[in-house]
């Protein structure tokens, strides 16, 4: 009886539909043993900071919608305009917001392709829903909310004929795309908190027991 060399043995298990890993099974490539290593190491640490990012902008988006725009929207129009430009002003010129908006882009995008790498599928597709949303907050802020913020700047300190527009102009779209920007954000951070509650299970201890044997059957050879 001829017996298959290990190396055969274990090309022919990863390309066999029905067992776990091969590519019926939608396994992603395999990687090196060291960068999985790492993987599994950077894994939890990266979904952590994830959320904590994503949950700080989701938190700032809410304070505004609930908070800071209906307050202000009570005050007359010039402290309405003063009081925003200032607010702008600090918020452009924090090194920690700025740092927190972007940083929280590349945790998301690194968070899904670990996931991705280790075979969590389910906590996978969680990440990349919770970074496209994120993706159409930061958009909303840089196509919508920054011009605003730009023309309002510019604007001085208008006369009091001017005073009224010049709030309109900014007030009313600003928080019509705000409220599109506090719901992505804050459906982005529940995308993250399933993710996290998906990432404790190991994707072959939902297989079926012979495909189980399988993997360990092929960890053996390979």
């Amino acid at each position: 009886m001829v017996h298959p060399q290990p190396g055969r043995l274990t090309e022919a298990m990863n390309n066999t539909p029905g067992y776990w890993g091969g590519p019926a099974q939608g396994r992603p490539p395999e990687v090196r043993p060291s960068v999985r290593k790492t993987s599994a190491a950077l894994r939890v640490p990266l979904l952590v900071a994830a959320m904590v990012t994503t949950g700080l902008m989701a938190g700032m988006f809410f304070a505004y919608s609930f908070s800071v725009m209906p307050g202000l929207a009570r005050v007359d129009d010039r402290t309405f305009v003063v009081a925003m430009q200032q607010i702008n002003d600090a918020t452009v010129e924090s090194v920690t917001f700025q740092f927190t908006f972007s940083i929280a882009l590349v945790l998301l995008g690194a968070a899904a392709v670990v996931h991705y790498r280790l075979g969590f599928r389910t906590a996978t597709w969680w990440i990349l829903a919770a970074l496209s949303l994120y993706v159409v907050a930061f958009g909303i802020t840089m196509a919508v909310h920054i011009p605003l913020v730009e023309a309002l700047d510019a604007a001085g300190n208008p006369s009091q004929e001017e005073l009224h527009s010049v709030r309109t102009d900014f007030e009313d779209p600003w928080n019509s795309a705000h409220t599109s920007r506090t719901i992505t954000g804050a459906l982005a951070l529940a995308c993250l908190g399933l993710a996290g509650s998906a990432r404790a299970r190991s994707p072959w201890q939902n297989q079926p027991s012979a495909d189980r044997d399988a993997w360990t059957i092929r960890g053996s050879y390979g």
